[in-house]
């Protein structure tokens, strides 16, 4: 509970908190403390001040800070008004975290002159012109007529540091040891007694009705004997009433008279109980979150600390190869000895300074979040429903804040313990003052980065990197695909980039990638495989960019005509090489009995002529009564049926078959042979101006 104790002590007077009050901010402060910190605004300096001083008042109970009170003065940043006081002959005081504080003896102020109430003999409420500033978060806070009055009590706190005050006390004693009492080692909960281990052994025999006494350590029967009842905790604006509900606006919990006729009254509000329970539930699940991170920051701890003894290893190692090498060479090579043992202790520094200081870093972090933890495990012990309330929500805060702290590149060592140097001892007399170290290592197996690995239709995207802690050069780096059904890698992409886009896949295809990087000192070895699945459909559109600049575009591509008389040919953006496709057109617009020609094409293929006329391109053409199949300017296979405005048309692309298949409005005009089905092809189609065509499905 060591961890703890900085949870406990106030930030102004470095002791265990006394009296602690809750500060708007969320932070503690001892009540002495707070008065010692006030201080008076420049508001105080006034005409009237003179006139107060000199009116004989004697009595300054009116200026008790317990009466004043906050009336909030939010987010007014640091800063005090330390300098102002009622009488500037009276010099001021600073408190030991530099806040000026109010002389023991200060002029009475202008309010000595008001009136008492009648009836009561009392001063009315007023503002007393003084602030306080936290002395963590810095902000100021304003008073007035109830001062620190206005806090609420963390008497949450305040049991937690009696607890801990009273478990760090002597050791308690045996209570049935005659003469001198030795230390007890068990509690007797049914017997309410210490033992120690001859006097229960002796006294309280585990066997017959004593078997079924619950024995607990000393320290937890001291917390279970000091354990009191709950506490009824009354409401700071109306002191005889009892909180009962919880305010879910204001986050405090309140009496039922603040919901009648205070500034809650029109808040949502809920049961006490209720919302205790929530919020403690809320708290618990945070610090096991938390105590993950703690029990991972652990474990670095020894893994930096192993790593210590590591580079030392290492070093020791490295230096006496080197040392072994240097000597083995002639009285000249004595002078760069000297030089490439001072590299390796400079090498050798740095990593265990390094080290040290993550290791100081984590430790001390650690720390803050075992005290942490500690204190709010305290905390859920409680069971002060609103005292708990108090400070729940800023606990859940800060668990949340400190478990993010530990978030992504803290666990992680920032330096490596290898030491990647290997001196090459080849070189000739005459080069030695040339003499240093030289990489020998090849790179290590890059890392995929799945998160930024993706396949769009028949593409993929690949991304790498280094490993974090690896210091040895990198001239390049090879990426490698099978064919998409378990077949032999290729390389696709060789370069100095870690990211690459492969075009041209086949769809509906799993590949399989890998990637490698290169030095001068050869090939490393290859990352983990992955596994890139291309889209089952191969949905595709008109390809602008390949078009020729007659072709008229639309619909998003999907509607094409010509402004041209003669035949002009559009792609689509899409290839194939293996599988089976099939797609559909309609005729939108057709006048005059133009010759559409529909089919594949090579990206290659002649764009100012008829589809079909060179050998890059296999077509059917088609007019309003028949239709002929047409390869490298060959026309076979005529058949009846033509096309109309609204007809269908289908091309089937089967590569299994090594056939090309056309339909007219589900009338097959096919099929015909294709045995040279090798390489990619694109869907294509030719048109002029009285043809106007919109790719309607897209089928796999």
């Amino acid at each position: 509970m060591d961890e703890m104790e900085e949870e406990l002590k106030c930030p102004v007077c470095g002791s265990f908190f006394r009296e602690p009050i809750i500060l708007p901010c969320s932070h503690n402060i001892c009540l002495a403390c707070a008065r010692n910190i006030l201080v008076q605004t420049p508001d105080a300096e006034s005409p009237q001040s003179s006139r107060a001083s000199g009116s004989g008042v004697s009595d300054y109970d009116y200026l008790d800070l317990d009466k004043m009170s906050l009336y909030s003065e939010a987010d007014s940043g640091y800063g005090s008004y330390g300098g102002f006081v009622s009488a500037p002959t009276t010099p001021c005081q600073k408190s030991p975290n530099g806040v000026r504080v109010f002389p023991p003896s200060v002029p009475h102020p202008p309010q000595a002159q008001h009136h008492l109430l009648p009836h009561t003999g009392v001063l009315p409420p007023v503002p007393r012109n003084s602030c306080l500033t936290c002395p963590q978060c810095h902000r100021s806070l304003t008073l007035d007529d109830r001062g620190l009055r206005g806090f609420p009590k963390n008497r949450v706190l305040e049991g937690v540091v009696d607890r801990y005050q009273q478990s760090k006390a002597a050791a308690l004693k045996c209570q049935l040891c005659e003469k001198s009492p030795r230390e007890a080692t068990v509690m007797c909960e049914q017997c309410d007694v210490f033992y120690c281990d001859p006097c229960r052994l002796r006294c309280h025999p585990p066997r017959g009705p004593l078997a079924k006494h619950r024995l607990v350590p000393p320290a937890q029967g001291r917390i279970s004997r000091r354990a009191s009842p709950r506490k009824t905790s009354t409401c700071t604006e109306h002191e005889l009433e009892n909180l009962s509900m919880y305010c879910v606006q204001c986050k405090t919990p309140v009496c039922y008279q603040c919901l009648e006729d205070g500034k809650h009254s029109t808040h949502e509000v809920k049961a006490l109980g209720a919302m205790w329970k929530l919020h403690k539930g809320q708290l618990s699940q945070a610090l096991n979150v938390l105590s993950d991170r703690a029990a991972e920051a652990k474990e670095f701890l020894v893994q930096l600390r192993n790593m210590v003894q590591h580079i030392q290893e290492n070093g020791v190692e490295f230096e006496a190869c080197l040392v072994a090498q240097c000597d083995a060479l002639i009285e000249a090579l004595n002078r760069r000895k000297a030089q490439l043992l001072s590299r390796v202790t400079k090498e050798h520094e740095h990593k265990l300074s390094v080290v040290r200081d993550q290791i100081s870093h984590c430790t001390v972090k650690l720390r803050q979040t075992t005290g942490l933890m500690e204190y709010c495990l305290e905390v859920i012990k409680e069971n002060d429903p609103s005292g708990f309330l108090q400070i729940s929500d800023a606990l859940i805060r800060r668990v949340h804040m400190t478990e993010n702290q530990w978030g992504k590149g803290s666990l992680t060592p920032r330096m490596s313990s290898d030491f990647d140097l290997t001196l090459d001892s080849g070189p000739l007399l005459q080069t030695i003052h040339q003499l240093d170290f030289v990489q020998m290592k090849v790179p290590a197996a890059p890392i995929l980065q799945l998160e930024e690995c993706c396949t769009q239709t028949n593409s993929a995207t690949l991304s790498w990197k280094q490993p974090p802690l690896s210091t040895i050069a990198v001239d390049g780096y090879i990426l490698e695909l099978d064919d998409g059904n378990g077949g032999q890698f290729r390389e696709v992409y060789v370069g100095t980039e870690m990211i690459c886009t492969v075009d041209g896949l086949h769809f509906n295809s799993a590949y399989k990638s890998r990637v490698k990087a290169f030095n001068s000192s050869g090939v490393g070895q290859y990352s983990k495989m992955l596994v890139m699945q291309t889209s089952e459909i191969a949905w595709f559109t008109f390809d602008p960019a390949s078009a020729h600049p007659d072709i008229i575009l639309s619909n998003d591509n999907l509607t094409v005509t010509c402004n041209s008389y003669d035949d002009r040919v559009v792609m689509g953006n899409t290839g194939f090489s293996r599988g089976v496709h099939y797609w559909e057109m309609t005729i939108d617009r057709y006048d005059n009995h133009p010759d559409p020609a529909f089919g594949i094409a090579r990206a290659d293929v002649m764009k100012d002529v008829m589809l079909g006329k060179d050998d890059k391109a296999w077509a059917m053409y088609v007019d309003n009564n028949r239709s002929w199949f047409m390869h490298n300017n060959s026309h076979t296979n005529r058949t009846d049926g033509g096309i109309s405005k609204g007809a269908t048309v289908g091309v089937l692309l089967d590569f299994t078959r090594g056939i090309l298949l056309f339909l007219i409005n589900d009338e097959q005009q096919g099929p015909v042979a294709f045995n040279t089905l090798e390489g990619m092809y694109y869907p294509a189609i030719s048109l002029n101006r009285n043809v106007q065509v919109t790719l309607i499905s897209f089928i796999q």
